[in-house]
């Protein structure tokens, strides 16, 4: 069993030239595609998004594979309905060796830690057990905890991605969806800056709002 301390955020695929599909859209609306140009696309985004016109921003989407998280960190995420998941299956995947998240609080902690550790060493010998029982692994899997790393595909177009950011890159969200969401952020920032310029990268996975989209 391997402790986990990083999360690893990889971005698979997004929609090409993504500023000037919501562009397009966008003008559709009010029939101005005269006034698109090379650089129209970042202005206007920004203008529509100020307005609240931002339902536009669902013609883009993007998908990230996340790994080095916990399941308490999928069941996080999975509460944004306005997206698409799947998730390594703990009914089809052995758990035998499982890696576990390691919080930071526990971490510093050194009675804490022995204490976290010796209890998913107990998690792995008894679903390990059960295992040996011919116990199927989707029942055998009830043993397990939270902890166990987990590695999720998420899909979601532009604007699920910004009602994502504003609520899981706020201070008193759970750090480790925070430190997801924020390398998350930092992918999208240079794909579509237009779209995420007004989330500012701050201190402790967190961000402040520029106020000027």
């Amino acid at each position: 069993m391997n402790e986990i301390k990083n999360v690893s955020v990889e971005l698979i695929v997004y929609t090409p030239d993504a500023e000037k599909v919501i562009e397009r859209a966008g003008r559709t609306c009010y029939l101005s595609f005269e006034k698109a140009d090379e650089e129209s696309a970042g202005k206007f985004i920004k203008a529509r998004i100020k307005t609240g016109h931002d339902s536009i921003l669902e013609h883009a989407c993007a998908s990230f594979r996340i790994k080095g998280v916990s399941r308490a960190f999928t069941h996080q995420l999975v509460r944004h309905r306005m997206a698409s998941y799947s998730q390594q299956s703990q009914r089809y995947v052995s758990e035998n060796e499982f890696s576990y998240i390691l919080p930071p609080s526990i971490e510093e902690n050194s009675e804490a830690h022995k204490i976290y550790s010796d209890f998913m060493e107990n998690s792995r010998i008894a679903y390990s057990k059960l295992r040996e029982m011919n116990i199927l692994k989707e029942d055998a899997r009830f043993v397990l905890p939270n902890a166990v790393e987990t590695e999720i595909v998420f899909t979601a177009n532009f604007r699920e991605l910004r009602h994502f950011f504003s609520i899981r890159l706020e201070k008193h969200a759970q750090w480790e969806i925070r430190r997801a969401a924020y390398e998350m952020l930092l992918i999208m920032k240079k794909i579509a800056p237009s779209v995420f310029d007004d989330f500012i990268p701050s201190e402790n996975w967190t961000v402040e709002f520029s106020g000027e989209a």
